[in-house]
């Protein structure tokens, strides 16, 4: 573990969380260039002070000091324009006032060991570059939800730290940030809600959620499981009415004035994810489901005990597309009759259904129940303001054979408000032990493979 000398001194302290100057410290080595001034000619300025000698040399900002002087040391500026939390700064991060989010959802099977690789859904090679936050929910999750952070964190890398995980039952949230962003957070509020009846001791259908301030923008992220089963629709339908209703958000950022009238939580929120396993079921009979899966992309149509689906392609040669298998979807179903999801939105489907297959097969169910192809792994967005949240990627991982679901996610470009600094701020904290033993991790795989490929060199040189 010690193949990382500044991750091992990083171990002196042992606060949970700290703040990210001290890991920046890994990375960067901050370097001043000083002249070489063979004489006094040039070394001061008529103020009798050199510029280039007290003028910093990094790779920050600079700040003036009679910009420093302006402002309160306590609680900082009260401006919109000149606050950590004003335009200034967030058009210097983000100079359209735009910021990329990745959500992604997976029932996990309540798989007793994480996966050693699962690059295909953090990391999709449909993506150039990495995102700004990673809000990853998960339910069923796996029995060890400490390995499940570490596999997150040394999947990302040193330059993301988990500023906020919450465990609800079998419901895991975790939210990923890079970590030059935490400074610009509020504290992060959470709740949680039950949808079984009875007093189960072990909490698997209901939801957890994590919300939050960046910069001006509210953010509220859902992560929820609802009732299985065919013929249950009802009963989501009562599932996502009791979530919505019952999650006592904020509590302390934001408008804590809601009235018992607004029973809606999304509406208190600028910026709504709501994901998860939602347990829809695509409404036709599985045979001519297959059949149009298979036309759908035939090199990837899983195979069935109980259909032969070339035949049944033959009879159908014309072209078709994903809308045939989402009109039999439930959930558009619901949300066309305004059940469930009232002005929220999802991105275009263009992926096959999602559940439920044979672990470690891309084939689908197999078993004596024989379930339907289904899409029951969703996200779902609202935005207060129009355009605020544009899809710009919505896809499953399905090289992705762990669980008998499909991981889902979606890439989210998000319009961000200056804000001021007249919220509790989260201090720049986050989870120091997760982020350390993550990226030890990562840092001994990564040895790993170079030396695995060095001895190949060696080997084929001999």
């Amino acid at each position: 573990m010690d193949t990382v000398p500044e991750l091992a001194r990083a171990q002196s302290g042992h606060n949970s969380s700290f703040h990210p100057m001290a890991a920046a410290s890994t990375d960067f080595k901050m370097r001043q260039d000083i002249p070489q001034v063979s004489g006094l000619e040039g070394a001061f300025s008529d103020t009798g002070a050199s510029d280039r000698s007290y003028a910093s040399t990094g790779i920050l900002s600079l700040i003036t000091t009679e910009k420093t002087r302006q402002r309160s040391f306590l609680v900082g500026s009260m401006s919109a324009v000149s606050s950590l939390l004003g335009s200034d700064t967030l058009e210097r991060l983000f100079p359209e006032r735009k910021m990329r989010i990745f959500v992604g959802t997976w029932n996990m099977c309540e798989m007793k060991t994480v996966p050693p690789v699962i690059d295909d859904f953090l990391l999709p090679e449909l993506s150039e570059y990495v995102q700004d936050a990673y809000i990853i929910g998960t339910q069923e999750t796996a029995s060890n939800r400490y390995e499940w952070e570490l596999k997150l964190q040394e999947t990302l890398g040193p330059d993301y730290v988990m500023f906020h995980s919450s465990l609800y039952g079998t419901l895991h949230l975790a939210i990923f940030l890079r970590r030059d962003l935490i400074w610009y957070c509020s504290v992060s509020e959470e709740a949680n809600v039950t949808t079984r009846p009875g007093p189960s001791s072990v909490k698997t259908k209901g939801a957890v959620a994590v919300c939050f301030t960046f910069f001006g923008t509210s953010f509220l992220f859902i992560n929820s499981h609802f009732t299985a089963h065919d013929g249950r629709s009802q009963d989501r339908v009562e599932d996502f009415r009791k979530i919505i209703s019952s999650l006592s958000l904020p509590k302390i950022v934001g408008n804590r004035t809601y009235s018992a009238v607004n029973d809606d939580v999304s509406s208190r929120f600028e910026c709504v994810f709501w994901l998860g396993d939602l347990n829809t079921r695509l409404e036709r009979d599985r045979v001519h489901l297959e059949s149009v899966i298979a036309s759908l992309q035939p090199d990837h149509a899983p195979k069935s005990r109980n259909l032969d689906v070339e035949t049944e392609v033959t009879k159908c040669p014309e072209a078709v597309s994903y809308e045939e298998l989402l009109q039999h979807d439930e959930l558009k179903r619901l949300r066309d009759e305004a059940l469930v999801f009232k002005n929220f939105q999802e991105g275009r489907i263009k992926f096959l259904p999602t559940y439920k297959y044979d672990i470690g097969t891309d084939n689908f169910d197999t078993s004596k129940k024989n379930r339907i192809p289904s899409y029951t792994d969703r996200i779902l967005f609202r935005s207060r303001h129009k355009n605020g949240i544009s899809c710009l990627l919505y896809q499953s991982a399905f090289q992705i054979r762990d669980s008998d679901h499909k991981p889902v996610y979606g890439l989210y470009e998000v319009l961000l408000r200056p804000g001021m600094d007249n919220i509790p701020l989260s201090g720049g904290q986050f989870n120091r032990e997760v982020w350390i033993e993550g990226n030890k991790r990562r840092a001994v795989k990564m040895f790993q493979r170079t030396s695995s490929k060095s001895n190949s060199t060696v080997c084929s040189i001999m």
